[in-house]
């Protein structure tokens, strides 16, 4: 959709400390997630990158409740520790719903604008 297919090009979709949230109606896979243990990548806090929804998923809180399950997965698993994403810069808002936000210079990802995000524990 974005043309930017990549597979595992950073090396980390199978460490310890990575895991995959799936977000399936019926057979179809509709929603998906990474989500990373503090130290992995390069940030010192926790992580949560690659969310996606299926276009044809789109819509119904899909993503809202998928974006909800990673925090919770990360704030359950590393407490103490803030969590980052890099968020597309006109998704800042949804991101923001979450309790993120924004710090630093946005920056180009795949020619996209993007925003680093923060969310403070809890």
């Amino acid at each position: 959709e974005q043309s930017c297919p990549f597979q595992d090009l950073d090396g980390l979709d199978r460490r310890d400390g990575v895991l995959h949230l799936l977000g399936r109606e019926g057979d179809h896979l509709a929603a998906y997630a990474r989500i990373m243990a503090p130290g992995i990548g390069d940030d010192s806090g926790a992580a949560i990158g690659r969310v996606v929804t299926s276009p044809t998923s789109r819509g119904g809180g899909l993503g809202h409740r998928l974006l909800a399950q990673a925090v919770r997965e990360c704030e359950a698993r590393w407490p103490a520790h803030s969590i980052w994403l890099g968020a597309q810069a006109h998704l800042q808002g949804f991101y923001g719903q979450h309790g993120f936000v924004a710090e630093g210079e946005g920056y180009l990802e795949d020619d996209i604008p993007h925003m680093g995000m923060r969310r403070e524990p809890a």
